[in-house]
This record gives C-alpha cells, sequence and structure tokens, in this order.
C-alpha cells in the first residue's frame, strides 16, 4: 500500500492529493475507485488504486471521515500533487464553500484548452470583474478545443482522454461518459474502439491554422496507422501506456551504449546442478542462475563505483548502496522491483529474495519501498532463449545488464584443443553521459571473471 498523498484539512473537509509513488515519478493513473461519494473510511483504508510505470499501488485515507467527491476519474492521469478527491473529517460536515483548486495542482481539464498537465504551479489570480460561472442547466457553449471537439462533450474529459480520442480519430462526441458527471474515461475510449464503431462521422477536427508550406526536402509526417479488415485493435492497458512512455523518457534521457561479453558458464552450471535439490529441499526456493550472476555483478560494481552511479546536473552521482533493480515479466507488462543491500547478500539470500519479489510482484502485493532506490538493473531474458539483447536504462541509473540464454557448443581451450563448454553472452546498455565504452567493458570483464571463477566447491551461503 502507498503513503498517502500529501493532504490538506481546511473548513472540514481534507483534499487528497496524487501521492509521489517512487523516484522520477512525475504522474499517476487512477485504476480503479475503491470508495464512492457518501462512504465512510477508516484512517489507513484503501481509497483507490493507482498505477505507475513502476508500481500499482493503494492510496489510503489519511482520516477517518466520509468520501465527499471523486475529482479525476479512472483512467485519468495527473501529476503528483493534483487533488484527487475530496474527504470530510469523522462527525463534521464540510462548509458549504469551494475549495477551489489549491496552487500546487494544475487547473481542471476543462479549464484549459492545453493537452498537457503542468505540475507545481502557481497559477495567476483570476481578473476580479470576472464573470461567475453560468449554472449548471444552462447548455454549454459549442466552442471548440485544440483537438477539434466541441466544448460540451470534449470539456468533459481529461487531456489524456482527449488525447488518445484524437489519435484514434474518435470524435469524443460520440461516446457515452461513465465518469463523474458523465465525464468521458480512458476506459470508454478503449470500449469505444473495441466495439468497431467508425471514427469522426458527424463531426470533423476544426481546420488548423495556416502554416507555411514545409520545404520540398522535408518528408511528410507519417499519416496515423489505420486498422484494415483482419486487423486486431489491442486497447493499451495502464500499466502498457506506462511504460512506455518510461521508455520513451529514457531514450530521450540518456545517450545509450552497449556492450557485450561472453562468459563460460561451464563451472556454474556444474555448481548449480550439484546444489540445486538440497538447497530446494532446505530452502523452499529455487537455485536459479540468476542469484549467481547478481552476485558477480555486484562484486564488480564495487571495483567500478561509476557504474552504480546516476546522471545529475551538478555531476555524477555515486551511490554508496548497491541496490539491485530485477526485471520480472508480468502478464500484461513487466515491472522492476529491487533488491536492497544486494552487497550484504549471499548467493543464498539472493535467490531468497528474488523468489519473495517475483512471487509478491506476480500477485500485485509490491510496495512503493519494493521498487524504490535501484541502482543498476540485471535483466534476464535469456529465459525466453535470447542469446543478445539490448536493453533500456531504468532511470535514473546508469546501467542495465542483461544474461542471455545458456548454450552448449564447441570452443577452443588453452592448447587448441576443442571443448563442449556451456557459453552465455552478457550484454550492457549504459548512459555514456556517466562512463564511457572502456570503463564499461572493463565492468563486464570483472563480472566475466566472477562468474568463471564459481564452481564446486563454491559456497552459496
Amino acid at each position: 500500500m502507498a503513503h498517502p498523498g500529501a493532504a490538506k484539512t481546511e473548513g472540514g473537509v481534507t483534499q487528497v492529493t496524487m501521492p509521489q509513488l517512487g523516484e522520477s515519478v512525475t504522474e499517476g493513473q487512477i485504476s480503479r475507485w475503491l470508495k464512492q461519494p457518501g462512504d465512510e473510511v477508516k484512517k489507513y483504508e484503501a481509497l483507490v488504486e493507482v498505477i505507475t510505470d513502476k508500481v500499482n499501488a493503494e492510496v489510503p485515507s489519511p482520516i477517518a471521515g466520509k468520501l465527499v467527491e471523486i475529482k479525476v476519474g479512472e483512467g485519468e492521469t495527473v501529476a503528483v500533487g493534483t487533488v484527487i478527491c475530496t474527504l470530510s473529517v469523522s462527525g463534521e460536515e464540510p462548509a458549504a464553500v469551494d475549495v477551489g483548486t489549491p496552487p500546487e495542482v494544475a487547473a481542471p481539464a476543462d479549464a484549459s484548452p492545453s493537452p498537457q498537465l503542468v505540475p507545481a504551479a502557481t497559477p495567476p489570480p483570476a481578473p476580479a470583474a470576472a464573470p461567475p460561472a453560468a449554472p449548471a442547466a444552462v447548455a454549454p457553449a459549442t466552442v471548440a478545443h485544440s483537438n477539434g471537439q466541441p466544448a460540451d462533450r470534449a470539456g468533459r474529459a481529461s487531456p489524456a482522454v482527449r488525447r488518445l480520442a484524437d489519435e484514434h480519430g474518435i470524435d469524443i462526441s460520440q461516446i457515452q461518459g461513465s465518469g463523474l458527471g458523465g465525464r468521458v474515461t480512458k476506459r470508454n475510449v478503449d470500449e469505444f474502439l473495441a466495439s468497431g464503431a467508425p471514427a469522426r462521422t458527424a463531426l470533423q477536427p476544426a481546420p488548423a491554422l495556416a502554416a507555411p508550406p514545409a520545404p520540398v526536402a522535408a518528408a511528410a509526417p507519417a499519416p496515423p496507422a489505420m486498422a484494415s479488415g483482419g486487423d486486431e485493435l489491442v486497447p493499451l492497458s495502464p500499466m502498457r501506456r506506462a511504460i512506455a512512455e518510461h521508455m520513451v523518457r529514457s531514450r530521450q534521457t540518456s545517450p545509450h551504449a552497449w556492450c557485450a561479453t561472453e562468459i563460460d558458464m561451464t563451472s556454474v552450471v556444474a555448481l548449480r546442478a550439484a546444489e540445486k535439490e538440497r538447497f530446494k529441499a532446505r530452502e523452499g526456493v529455487d537455485l536459479t542462475y540468476v542469484p549467481f550472476v547478481i552476485k558477480a555483478a555486484v562484486e564488480a560494481l564495487k571495483s567500478h563505483p561509476e557504474m552504480n552511479a546516476t546522471f545529475t546536473a551538478d555531476g555524477i552521482l555515486r551511490k554508496k548502496a548497491i541496490n539491485i533493480s530485477v526485471a520480472i515479466g508480468l502478464e500484461d507488462g513487466l515491472i522492476v522491483p529491487v533488491i536492497h543491500g544486494a552487497d550484504q547478500l549471499s548467493i543464498s539470500g539472493l535467490a531468497h529474495r528474488l523468489s519473495d519479489l517475483a512471487t509478491r510482484a506476480r500477485a500485485g502485493r509490491l510496495t512503493v519501498a519494493d521498487v524504490e532506490g535501484g541502482t543498476f538493473c540485471v535483466n534476464n531474458p535469456g529465459t525466453f532463449g535470447t542469446i543478445l539483447s539490448a536493453p533500456i536504462i531504468n532511470q535514473p541509473q546508469a546501467g542495465i545488464m542483461t544474461m542471455e540464454a545458456i548454450v552448449k557448443r564447441p570452443v577452443v581451450l588453452p592448447g587448441d584443443d576443442i571443448g563442449i563448454r556451456s557459453m552465455m553472452f552478457a550484454g550492457l546498455s549504459f548512459d555514456h553521459r556517466v562512463l564511457d565504452g572502456l570503463q564499461a567493458a572493463a565492468f563486464l570483464g570483472d563480472v566475466k571473471r566472477g562468474l568463471e571463477a564459481l564452481g564446486p566447491g563454491t559456497m552459496i551461503y
């Protein structure tokens, strides 16, 4: 369960904001409201499920009271610090006043034509002579928004939902909203797409302002992908969308470079074969190859602190703690929990920690603390048979290493003999702002030597 978002109580009303669910997380998506307006809630009882690119978490109530108003509908993505709901303190009735939008929260979606949320900005004061808001019974004017939709329906959707509809060429006024006050949510758009209903029939986008003609040599932008016979449009799950956004940000942030090495895993294979049955019977968890590789990576990080680092505007921040992020595949995506203090654990300890994180990740029981603080990442695509891969860096780390499939093949041995060995490639994507190829190759070289030094006599405890 997540820590509650920042809460402010005024006039008997407590505003609950979107919490920061992990390092570098700037926004979250409402997955599902667990309480509805009018429901009584206990202190620390879960109010809502929130999804980010790092974790799915429940946001608990900061007080005992009653849920008064939900301000952000299911499927909507908002910046950290945005008010998502209001509560009344237990035993008190909220004052009959408009609590307004606090300075740190972006303006409501229907008050701004911009499709982007602007976090933590203080809006200018409204003009003194601003006219009062029109009564709810008055039909709204059909002023066109930037996405070409009339204000009466497009205004009842978040910028992210309007943008999603526009990307798929959907007239949002065709969609019946199921959110608060008839707001159109992402789920409504996804269901509309899945229904196969035709896009943009009654309304067309408002024509764009005239722009100067593009140079002849400039390539025209690619048209949006259109479905044809037999194609299937699979709506993005919240996790898939969050991963996509995080990966794009990582590519745009870090200049990625890549190198790889080949490791003779024959001795590690023999060591695991000798221990795995006894280990399973004694410890109750499987002994896989992953803890062996993590152990070698941890030892190499001790000798190469520039790999266990983060780029900042003020310089390269070398982390004292060695916390290994481990990619774990889920049904609809991937999550990267963290083994904190990995340098303090034996191979056996790493195996236990991996088993615990994987079990809780697949059951949806990871906490925010489980995904925070990673300093270096290890990924295991080799379990699916890959032999070389170039992963994207998990921000704000400086590197991510892959362990590929362990494959038996003939190898030239000392003395020019030919032998059958169990070989594995290890790949490393690294942030070229933080370190260069020489340092990255030296790090991989130490990982290689560490693994090839293991054998049947190695202690795993």
